[in-house]
């Protein structure tokens, strides 16, 4: 996987003298997980959200995927239902993999050069050239010489590039600030789900482990006290209330 590096001088900026931009980090965080419901059931609530924080639609709403063709069907068919157009970006890491598939068709594995290669080809896909990208490989392949399994890499590359195109537009999404990784997506399903569900020796039956995941949605979304006071009005209105309503005779 290609490191980015970046050298930086805290007291100044960066070393050629210019000043670094405060990145932009995510606020007003929201969590949800199913072992349950299916795709189309979660991707539908995370619409449900998104209607109620922008009702009146004013916002440009972006999502950030890791570019799966069942997810990005069942994102289109909530943007289809619902009448809304929403601006789609794949993870660009997972671009980046796709580059070095394509590079271990020209060079060894031990060749530092691959790097580089790397690097210059996902600056280009930044700058919005996905497209072209992905002309120069299949011409880089073919002048090369390059067939059957020597060739793999390159062809999955070329097909990746040109099949998911419309969602590679991070010149635009760079120019205002979004965020084009799903790191901070991937962070949250490791705290919300891999943290608790993967420990060791755990054994977990499907309604129980809903039951947790449902709690610490709760909890993560900051949601713990309004949902603990419902919880115990409706356990006493079941255990008290209902229980007992027919046998209990009012005094004067």
């Amino acid at each position: 996987m290609l490191v980015w590096r970046r050298q930086w001088d805290h007291r100044h900026g960066d070393l050629d003298g210019t000043e670094r931009t405060e990145r932009p980090r995510a606020q007003a965080k929201w969590l949800t997980a199913s072992v349950e419901r299916d795709a189309a059931q979660v991707i539908g609530t995370v619409f449900d959200e998104a209607e109620r924080r922008d009702p009146g639609r004013e916002r440009e709403w972006v999502m950030l995927v890791d570019g799966a063709r069942h997810q990005l069907d069942l994102i289109h068919d909530q943007c289809d239902a619902r009448g809304l157009e929403v601006r789609l970006l794949i993870d660009f890491v997972h671009v980046l993999e796709y580059a070095w598939g394509a590079a271990w068709c020209f060079f060894a594995k031990t060749d530092p050069a691959a790097e580089t290669w790397v690097g210059e080809r996902a600056l280009e896909i930044l700058k919005g050239r996905a497209e072209q990208v992905a002309d120069a490989l299949e011409a880089n392949a073919d002048a090369a010489e390059l067939d059957g399994q020597r060739r793999l890499g390159v062809d999955k590359a070329v097909c990746y590039l040109r099949a998911k195109l419309p969602y590679l537009g991070y010149d635009i999404a760079l120019a205002e600030r979004r965020p084009i990784a799903t790191g901070v997506i991937e962070g949250a399903c490791r705290h919300l789900v891999k943290d608790r569900m993967d420990i060791t020796r755990a054994r977990w039956g499907l309604a129980g482990a809903e039951a947790v995941l449902r709690l610490r949605t709760v909890i993560s979304n900051g949601d713990f006290e309004e949902y603990w006071k419902y919880h115990a009005q409706r356990e006493h209105l079941r255990v008290h209330a209902i229980r007992y309503r027919d046998s209990l005779a009012l005094s004067a």
